[in-house]
């Protein structure tokens, strides 16, 4: 990783115990080098420096956590027996539910909304022993891929605070870049998870659609038949831990899949006999100079750990955006507040506005259709996966742009839809269910991070923790870490 623009330093010493991978912190209880308290201590006071900059935080839920924190130290001690990620720190997207603590999602009209049920996925983290320790930063309803809200504000990127941390999951990447522990959970409905990390450059994973349940406490059900739950780190194997306990079978959620628990191996290995297709555009995309570069060299770096590269892809409608998908999703988007009149959205962004009247205008017949199309985009992947083991291409078309802006309306001197257009790469694996993982894989010229996105067959989230740690032992970026105001 060219570190010659890059404004980060190695090894920080402030606030170093929340800085630790899970890993690292569940070795340093075994060796009893410190104590949960210690860890949370030192992570609530990151994130408090970190929201004070980048504004990551909607609700905090420190004094639990310390308490929490204290009990589970207790445990250590009298010897008992604990879950995988007993006294791990981790952050939830304000979109999942956490019992009685608020669930604004960035939407005005939930300004009272208190849920009482913990999502699967908050329920399989308490009982694992993990220590949650604040609800992270949401646009509204998670309609766009910036972090932005009429109920937060606007949230920052730890490299530049003039740049977007990217979204949905903006403030959950945010903070897992800053050193605000070492996990965090996001969700993803059109690239939710894999474009902040991108843009924050931390590891994101969106697994296989159902393999994580929802179910009961994920508001609201906007991006219904596309959104995904996945985990947000700083490394490959504290992302295959976190998938050990959040994945599996819950009744209650009509999507989720009656798969077994597995375990997820992310060690290190080559890849010789992997076939790995790359498209750095889906052979229609607008790409920036800098993200083609950079791409190009982590295709460089999969070839030297011995997969066999080639230039292959889904054949994709270049219209899937505005045939395919937002009949989809902007649907979902309306339904999710059908029973609320404009009146009732007048605190919402203008943006989001549209997108509901957008919704709203597609008939029963638009929504049908686009699902006939839907399935077009999965069989292009399935004649892909008959031909090669994984797919990469970049996560995003661009960098972080600046604050503030819903998104970027021409890359490379293109015009692209200014929503969803500069993100190609992200919202055709949710039509199509896939599992997909964004690693860092560079910089720009300005020091902002670029991402490598991973791409496999249903249900082989394996593959792509095979390829994600043999790029990361390749070419680290854990090390990397962003300088701002307050910050390491």
């Amino acid at each position: 990783m060219d570190s010659s623009h890059v404004r980060a330093a190695r090894a920080p010493a402030a606030r170093a115990l929340a800085k630790l991978s899970a890993t690292d912190i569940i070795d340093g209880y075994r060796r009893k080098a410190f104590t949960p308290r210690d860890v949370v201590d030192d992570v609530i006071a990151a994130l408090e420096a970190t929201d004070a900059a980048c504004n990551v935080v909607v609700t905090p839920m420190y004094e639990q956590a310390r308490t929490e924190a204290d009990r589970i130290t207790a445990a250590m001690h009298a010897g008992e027996t604990l879950g995988a990620l007993a006294g791990v720190p981790v952050t939830i997207k304000d979109l999942v539910f956490v019992a009685g603590v608020p669930a604004y999602g960035g939407a005005p009209l939930n300004a009272s909304f208190v849920p009482q049920v913990d999502a699967a996925v908050v329920a399989a983290l308490k009982a694992s022993g993990a220590i949650i320790t604040c609800k992270t930063t949401t646009c509204e309803s998670g309609y766009k891929l910036t972090a932005d809200s009429p109920v937060t504000g606007t949230t920052r990127n730890p490299w530049n605070l003039r740049h977007t941390s990217g979204g949905s999951s903006g403030g959950a990447a945010a903070a897992v870049a800053a050193g605000c522990g070492p996990i965090a959970i996001g969700t993803d409905g059109v690239g939710s998870i894999r474009v902040p990390s991108s843009f924050c450059g931390v590891f994101g994973l969106k697994p296989t659609f159902g393999l994580v349940p929802r179910s009961p406490g994920f508001s609201p059900p906007s991006w219904a038949s596309l959104a995904h739950t996945g985990p947000m780190t700083r490394t490959v194997t504290d992302a295959a831990l976190v998938l050990e306990v959040i994945a599996g079978y819950d009744l209650r959620d009509p999507a989720s899949l009656p798969v077994s628990r597995r375990n997820f191996d992310a060690r290190p290995s080559p890849l010789s006999g992997l076939r790995i297709s790359a498209s750095v555009d889906f052979g229609y995309a607008a790409v920036s100079p800098a993200v083609r570069a950079a791409f190009a060299d982590a295709v460089g770096v999969l070839g030297s750990c011995g997969a066999a590269i080639s230039e292959d892809g889904p054949a994709l409608d270049p219209g899937i955006l505005e045939h395919t998908l937002k009949p989809i999703a902007f649907t979902e988007q309306a339904a999710a507040v059908a029973d609320k009149s404009f009146d009732h959205l007048a605190g919402s962004e203008s943006e989001y506005r549209d997108v509901v009247r957008d919704g709203r205008a597609f008939s029963g017949t638009d929504y049908i259709e686009a699902g006939y199309r839907r399935g077009q985009v999965r069989n292009a992947f399935l004649k892909l996966f008959e031909r090669v083991d994984a797919l990469v291409t970049p996560t995003v078309a661009v960098t972080a742009f600046e604050a503030g802006r819903l998104g970027v309306g021409t890359v490379d001197g293109v015009a692209v839809d200014p929503h969803l257009g500069w993100s190609p790469f992200s919202w055709p694996i949710n039509l199509a269910g896939l599992p997909a993982a964004t690693v860092p894989c560079g910089f720009d010229s300005d020091g902002l991070p670029i991402g490598l996105q991973i791409i496999a067959p249903w249900l082989d989230e394996p593959t792509i923790f095979r390829i994600a740690a043999a790029f990361e032992q390749a070419h680290p970026w854990a090390g990397f870490w962003p300088q701002f105001n307050g910050g390491a």
